[in-house]
């Protein structure tokens, strides 16, 4: 039963807020930077929306996302009240406050400086005191989630921690550690920067630090998703989990091995050695285990929900499958968006390969698809799951929301596929204006104009989502019950250690990120004459 309803539905409709303006921005600068716009802006312009759309994008909206949706979770699967709510709200609260410190500066010239914290640039310092205060409130959550789990398990010793609960904590954990990479970065090397206390800046260091953070956060985005495919897809389809122990093991191997991997994206840094971007690369490989894992588990969840439905044959059970369920639909959607992210991700994660598309706009097609397309897809799913059981009122479009869900997917194919082609050819991306008369660059325009209408197409479908919530909050109250998740189609009794307990997988985490990182860190710390003068944005001092 979900007690703190209120608490949940601020995290939402600020993160779907949120969400909503940064859209606005991302679709206006795909128009003005593509040949449908004659160029007649300020380049400065571009560059603060930027900031505040990959800001707002990377870390407002999914750590409020992964926050309510994790209330949400230990109340609804562990079956009490959340302890520390006032906690929880004080959360909220940091997060809401640090993301209105760190766009002001940014609205007004003073941070442009994109969401990657990349010296020698550096801002105002309260963009990055903003930052530090999201993060302070995400760290509650962190807290609150591992104390809820810890009194779960003392009063039920012999009990498997619900999976939707286990993964949530997962995730959790995941994100208190990577978080700590940025963290370090900002406190110990920027913000004495920005304040003026140092004129001076040891970019490489900064890069480093950054790396640490960089690419887990992907996973702490991306494991929500995985909640929902795992605990919301097989109940919402009417079937069963394949496999409790396979979706566990989907979630420790998140949290071991996606943490020691950002690295990958210095190849073209010099500071790191070759040998340790090498093992980056590997353990960027490993990563591809959770996901078909995930795939096949997925999958054959499908397959159990379509057989008790009456499918047969060897591929005829797929159209028996309940397709007029967002749910069903949603999962599907995201999981084709992922398979074609994912493979532009082992381009990426390749140091050969990678050196043909680095800093291109094929890093931003993957990164969006990846991001905006397969994860986004499935915010939305959970926020149609979990409406009727936050507000006590139906969603009952279930036409627009199939219609709000195909936008999407078209919109994002149509926006990042020409984004990986132009990628190829060279296009470099972080550039404000290209100059289509070039005969050089001439035959990109129409890649970039066809990305430009993606955008217009995914901001209609966000338009629809707001839409549809807010007719959800305005609908015929109806009981809805208790919310549950799905059902394994063996439900344990009892479970090793191993697959009920973060004891071992944590010492892993750590232990293998000190060893991808410690001797990188180490080397340019003690290394002499590494710093380059700071490079400062606006009038930031």
């Amino acid at each position: 039963m979900l007690i703190n309803k209120r608490l949940i539905l601020a995290h939402f409709w600020l993160a779907f807020a949120v969400f909503g303006l940064a859209l606005m921005l991302g679709a206006w600068q795909m128009f003005v930077r593509s040949p449908l716009n004659p160029w007649h802006f300020n380049p400065e312009f571009y560059y603060r929306s930027v900031t505040a759309h990959g800001s707002a994008m990377g870390y407002v909206f999914p750590t409020l996302i992964a926050m309510g949706f994790g209330y949400a979770i230990t109340e609804a699967a562990l079956e009490k009240p959340l302890v520390g709510s006032r906690w929880a709200w004080a959360g909220f609260l940091l997060v809401a406050v640090g993301a209105v410190v760190a766009m002001i500066p940014v609205s007004l010239g003073l941070a442009s400086v994109l969401y990657t914290f990349y010296p020698p640039m550096i801002g105002n310092p309260f963009y990055y005191i903003g930052v530090v205060m999201v993060v302070v409130g995400s760290w509650i959550w962190v807290a609150l989630m591992s104390i809820n789990l810890a009194i779960w398990k003392r009063e039920n010793p012999d009990r498997p921690v619900p999976l939707a609960m286990f993964a949530n904590v997962a995730g959790s954990y995941l994100w208190g550690w990577t978080s700590v990479g940025a963290a370090l970065e900002i406190i110990f090397l920027i913000l004495p920067v920005a304040l003026g206390l140092k004129s001076t800046i040891d970019a490489g260091l900064a890069r480093v630090f950054f790396s640490w953070t960089l690419h887990a956060i992907v996973y702490f985005w991306l494991i929500p998703t995985y909640i929902a495919y795992y605990t919301i897809f097989p109940r919402a389809i009417g079937g069963r989990l394949y496999s409790d122990a396979m979706a566990r093991i989907s979630f420790i191997l998140f949290v071991v091995v996606a943490m020691p991997i950002g690295v990958h994206h210095l190849f073209a840094d010099p500071e790191v050695g070759a040998g340790f971007k090498f093992i980056h690369s590997v353990f960027t490989g490993l990563v591809a285990l959770p996901t078909l894992l995930t795939v096949f588990t997925i999958c054959a969840s499908a397959e159990i929900a379509s057989r008790l439905r009456g499918g047969n044959g060897v591929f005829g059970w797929v159209r028996a499958l309940p397709w007029q369920n967002p749910i069903m639909l949603a999962t599907a959607l995201s999981l084709v968006m992922l398979g074609f992210g994912g493979a532009g991700g082992l381009i990426n994660m390749s140091y050969q390969l990678d050196s043909s598309i680095h800093n291109t706009q094929w890093i931003t097609g993957h990164f969006h698809l990846i991001f905006g397309g397969a994860i986004v897809i499935m915010y939305f799913a959970i926020a149609y799951d979990l409406w009727p059981h936050l507000t006590g009122r139906a969603l009952e479009t279930f036409g627009l929301m199939r219609t709000q869900l195909w936008l999407w997917f078209i919109g994002m194919i149509v926006t990042t596929f020409p984004w990986h082609y132009v990628g190829i050819l060279g296009m470099p991306r972080r550039m404000a204006f290209y100059d289509y008369t070039d005969p050089a660059i001439l035959p990109q325009a129409f890649s970039v104009s066809m990305s430009a209408v993606g955008g217009l197409i995914l901001l209609s479908s966000g338009i629809l989502f707001l839409v549809i919530l807010i007719r959800g909050q305005m609908a015929p109250r109806r009981e809805e019950g208790a919310y549950r998740f799905s059902v394994p189609v063996y439900m344990p009794a009892r479970l090793p250690v191993a697959l009920n307990s973060f004891g071992l997988w944590l010492a892993l985490m750590i232990g293998l990120t000190v060893v991808n990182y410690g001797y990188p860190i180490a080397q340019l710390m003690v290394l002499k004459e590494t710093s380059v003068p700071a490079v400062y944005v606006g009038a930031s001092r």
